[in-house]
């Protein structure tokens, strides 16, 4: 479905993106890890077409999108869940997800969408003539990933979902994350809670220094000692020489 070939991206004379290459097939969730600074969003911005490549190439259902706007890319099917939700804070509930289907001119269909997401987040029902700036932390990243849903994505770009959540709401949101999957949508999800988002993910990058370094399936990545000893706080399991040697001399 989405093909990211080489692709090199600068901010100013910071190359941040350095021949990156992925791939997200049709009904997965593929999960994007690294540390902060590693790249990760302005890798889903290059995709969206809010930041231009320098090379490389972007196809999505065999199109190449890396020249294409930010509206042709949201028409083409792939829509953003920006990093710290963006919601509009002087706007309802339902403008918000009025507005994320502002390409469309399909009203009726509009509504169903309207009651449909409503349908995964009850609170923004109870809400939804509540000015957005007014709700919680957890009830606007609802709001955020409601409106991307709104002009109905093929491909969900998910940045950084739970960052600000409390525990159990983040259980709450990579349960809508797996359900939409479920529902036919295919998801490329960047997140810091490396666990959580191994946990759902089918396959996983690790990207380094603007940089891809490892890849595979998720749960030969959350298996992984590297990745393990630095995304998930854990060191490996196997004894160090030292204690080799201690096991040796008793």
């Amino acid at each position: 479905m989405l093909i990211v070939e080489g692709i090199n991206v600068y901010y100013d004379l910071a190359h941040v993106l350095k021949d990156v290459s992925l791939e997200v097939h049709q009904g997965e969730i593929v999960a994007l890890i690294g540390a902060n600074g590693a790249g990760k969003t302005t890798l889903l911005k290059t995709i969206s077409g809010l930041l231009q490549l320098t090379s490389g190439r972007i196809t999505f259902l065999t199109e190449a999108i890396q020249q294409k706007s930010v509206e042709y890319i949201i028409k083409a099917g792939i829509s953003l869940i920006p990093e710290g939700r963006r919601v509009f804070p002087a706007m309802t509930v339902l403008e918000n997800l009025y507005l994320g289907a502002f390409l469309r001119n399909d009203r009726v269909a509009i509504r169903r969408d309207v009651s449909h997401v409503f349908e995964l987040f009850p609170r923004l029902q109870e809400r939804s003539m509540q000015l957005a700036g007014t709700l919680s932390g957890g009830e606007q990243q609802m709001l955020a990933i409601s409106r991307a849903l709104m002009s109905r994505p093929r491909l969900l770009l998910c940045d950084e979902p739970s960052m600000g959540l409390a525990p159990i709401l983040v259980e709450n949101t990579f349960g809508v994350i797996r359900r939409l999957r479920e529902q036919g949508t295919t998801i490329l999800l960047v997140e810091q809670n490396a666990r959580m988002a191994l946990s759902t993910a089918d396959r996983g990058y690790v990207i380094q220094n603007g940089r891809i370094t490892t890849t595979g399936r998720a749960d030969q990545l959350l298996d992984n000692p590297d990745v393990r000893k630095a995304y998930l706080g854990i060191a490996s399991v196997e004894p160090t020489s030292a204690d080799k040697e201690g096991i040796r001399g008793a």
